[in-house]
């Protein structure tokens, strides 16, 4: 799909990677929403989905507003839902973009083919194993936002962040922000000594579940082996923001239904629910006042950023309920 086109009116995700398929169904919402900002988001999973359900996820609306309907997980559709989809790509509803996610396999395969046939825009999420994939998911990450890297550069940052998607995506950002764009060996080795098991979401991730001693530990840890506080106050600072955006939704409700209202994907929204049982308003607030004081140290206020970031730390588990 070019840049600053309208979606087709079928779109094909296919594989099981999480974040891609997320990020597939983001883009196509963002692009739609750029033809017409008053575009609404409808979202299912195709698991319990019966064909009247889906018929009126897509049914025309009164003032026929357009829509981007997400069906999720294709390949475990019941029969009588499988015909349904299959039987929609020969009169799609007009100002309609539905996008289907199958996971891949032989499972219901009739659906994607159909899609597929059909002219549908077909995008890939398989999971990324081999070393040379991943390191081209690195450099696309890096050109994505705006930067160039060289060769020793990305094999440094996979050697120090690991193989999650998500923490490449967001350290490959991130170093093209704090760099002007130039991704070298150099910026990498400061910015990201040791291995990503330590990594500023390790830290954060601990914290906001309350986990005491794994988060003073992976800090420690994270700073001892040069992971720079910059790094480690962004993940903190997101993860205590996603927790109270996701205990600011009233009603509770489904997580991919919640994706496109938070702007965030759904297995961050689940995450964020787990971790949010333990914490109260005030501590939530307390926890932004935080990350807050926290961001302006570590990027020059502060004369000891490594301190800083142990004090927030401290701090926001203080703020967080006792277990």
């Amino acid at each position: 799909m070019p840049a600053g086109t309208a979606p087709a009116p079928l779109v094909l995700v296919t594989g099981d990677e999480p974040f891609l398929v997320d990020r597939a169904v983001l883009r196509t919402l963002a692009a739609a929403r750029k033809a017409d900002p008053a575009v609404e988001r409808r979202e299912a999973v195709a698991a319990g989905l019966s064909p009247a359900d889906f018929a009126d996820l897509v049914a025309p609306s009164l003032f026929a507003e357009p829509r981007v309907v997400v069906v999720r997980g294709v390949h475990e559709s019941a029969k009588d839902l499988a015909a349904a989809l299959t039987g929609y790509v020969k009169d799609p509803v007009d100002g309609v973009t539905l996008v289907i996610h199958h996971g891949g396999g032989a499972r219901n395969k009739a659906i994607a083919d159909a899609f597929a046939k059909a002219g549908a825009d077909v995008q890939t999420a398989a999971k990324i194993t081999r070393p040379a994939e991943r390191t081209d998911f690195v450099v696309k990450e890096i050109r994505r936002a705006g930067g160039t890297s060289t060769a020793e550069a990305v094999a440094a940052l996979i050697d120090a962040v690991g193989s999650d998607l998500r923490e490449l995506s967001s350290a490959a950002g991130q170093l093209v922000a704090d760099t002007g764009g130039t991704v070298d060996l150099p910026a990498v080795r400061r910015y990201h000594r040791g291995r990503g098991e330590v990594s500023g979401f390790a830290v954060a991730d601990a914290v906001v579940a309350g986990d005491v001693r794994g988060a003073v530990e992976s800090l420690r840890w994270a700073l001892t082996i040069g992971v720079a506080p910059v790094l480690i106050a962004d993940a903190l600072a997101d993860g205590i923001r996603t927790v109270a955006k996701v205990s600011g939704v009233r009603g509770g409700g489904n997580s991919y239904a919640l994706a496109g209202q938070l702007g965030m994907p759904a297995w961050k929204i689940d995450k964020a629910r787990t971790a949010a049982r333990g914490w109260s308003a005030d501590g939530l607030a307390e926890g932004i006042r935080v990350v807050a004081d926290l961001n302006a140290a570590v990027k020059g206020v502060a004369a000891d950023p490594e301190y800083a970031v142990e004090k927030a730390v401290l701090d926001l588990l203080a703020a967080r309920r006792p277990r």
